[in-house]
């Protein structure tokens, strides 16, 4: 018969060290996921606030919003830019011409020849729009597609965390796996 000292295996003491490790390494993912969301959704927040900055400056600049406007060629010097109606909202046809008219009159980098959205933290598009949220008519910078977790976060930061008042709705609950975003412009 063998001595105790001659088996081979793992001690007790070594399976809990290795058990402690493993929670750590488990411990530091979900923390630096909940640390990506978090920059996610601030960064969904800092492009809400960009979008009005530069909105703001379009208007102050030429007297009209960027989309709707009815002379963006006249305004910025740019050649093939769409023309919007003039009427003081951006409705559905003119919503991606917001983007193409801010590049023409250098206030956002890119193309103005842009025939779709720019896309948020979360991967889909963002726009500005004259639309109905919940109740509520006025232009909307509308993220589509944002998780529900996020979205109420986001709404509890700016506003009330009610998902159908104040100053950020969205289509649904938050309890939604996904929701588009209103955001009050």
């Amino acid at each position: 018969m063998g001595r105790l000292r001659d088996r081979k295996g793992f001690t007790l003491v070594e399976l809990a060290i290795v058990l402690v490790i493993i929670g750590l390494l488990i411990g530091a993912i979900l923390k630096g996921q909940g640390m990506i969301k978090n920059a996610k959704i601030k960064n969904v927040m800092h492009s809400a606030d960009e979008l009005r900055a530069a909105v703001y400056t379009y208007q102050d600049r030429y007297k009209i919003l960027p989309g709707d406007d009815n002379a963006p060629v006249a305004h910025t010097g740019v050649r093939r830019l769409t023309a919007g109606d003039g009427d003081g909202h951006v409705e559905s046809g003119e919503r991606v011409h917001v983007f193409n008219h801010l590049a023409a009159a250098e206030i956002i980098s890119g193309s103005h020849t842009l025939t779709t959205y720019p896309t948020h933290a979360f991967g889909d598009s963002y726009y500005l729009y004259w639309t109905t949220a919940q109740g509520k008519t006025t232009h909307w910078i509308v993220y589509e597609s944002i998780p529900g977790d996020a979205g109420r976060s986001i709404d509890y930061t700016i506003d009330d965390g009610v998902y159908n008042t104040g100053s950020v709705r969205a289509n649904t609950n938050y309890t939604a796996s996904t929701v588009t975003l209103y955001i009050e412009f």
